[in-house]
């Protein structure tokens, strides 16, 4: 990992935003839908449709989660991300937004990495930046795995944390990427912080798969192990999720030093 740098002293310039600022179907030149009711891995009840539960109303981009049969569901939803659009290696991601209230929901704004380099989930890594469950309306987690700490293996590193009021207005998501460590920060205040040298020796790829471009997802979840896990309320339906802005900084001072590597 190597890297020699103060991060107090650094220096960030906005590379990539979306203001939402526009009518219509989100920019394609920054996001795709991704589509589909397979479940997602977690036996989530949506299908993601290609387009039809999103819209961007000029301020900002609405996923909505309806009650509606289609694809063999009775939800639909939406499942966008910026993957060949929008990809970075270190920086800070801001999501401005407001989650949905209501059993079932389960909005997230996260990352994958857009080469799996690393191999297939968990090996090349995931950072859930925020990720939010009806049943605990007042409570933010933030999650990161990679092969040695994932849900599966139940050694996850993140935290979860109550913020009374949560789902009632606008809060801004975000994390700050370097090349040894991710914090993750609501509203501007540090929430947690993934080291993994804090936690190993000498981190290999199995704890620090962090070092290649990753790209942003948000969606709207119905139900799933997680989601559903105390129950789903159909007649919540349908539910918005809003998203004033999303924004990508990135300090030249940590690219070149990532381009000597």
């Amino acid at each position: 990992m190597g890297f020699e740098y103060d991060e107090n002293k650094l220096i960030y310039e906005l590379v990539w935003s979306d203001e939402f600022n526009y009518t219509g179907p989100p920019d394609p030149e920054k996001w795709e839908n991704e589509t589909g009711g397979n479940g997602w891995g977690n036996n989530e009840l949506q299908y993601y449709t290609n387009g039809d539960n999103v819209h961007v109303d000029g301020e900002k981009m609405v996923i909505t989660a309806s009650l509606e049969k289609f694809g063999g569901r009775d939800v639909t939803s939406a499942r966008i991300r910026t993957a060949k659009k929008g990809d970075w290696l270190y920086g800070k991601v801001e999501v401005r937004a407001k989650v949905p209230t209501g059993l079932g929901t389960w909005p997230a704004i996260w990352m994958l990495p857009t080469d799996w380099k690393y191999g297939g989930w968990p090996t090349s890594g995931e950072i859930d930046i925020m990720e939010h469950v009806g049943y605990d309306q007042d409570v933010l987690v933030t999650t990161v795995h990679t092969e040695s700490y994932n849900h599966v293996k139940q050694t996850q590193k993140g935290k979860s944390i109550k913020h009374t009021g949560m789902t009632n207005n606008f809060h801004v998501y975000a994390i700050e990427w370097l090349p040894d460590k991710i914090k993750f920060f609501y509203d501007g205040e540090l929430q947690f912080t993934y080291n993994p040298a804090m936690l190993k020796d000498s981190p290999t790829y199995k704890e620090w798969p962090f070092d290649r471009r990753f790209h942003l997802l948000i969606n709207l979840a119905f139900g799933g192990n997680w989601g559903g896990a105390r129950g789903v309320n159909y007649d919540i339906l349908p539910v918005k999720y809003e998203i004033d802005y999303v924004r990508v900084y990135q300090s030249p001072e940590i690219t070149a030093l990532t381009n000597k590597q």
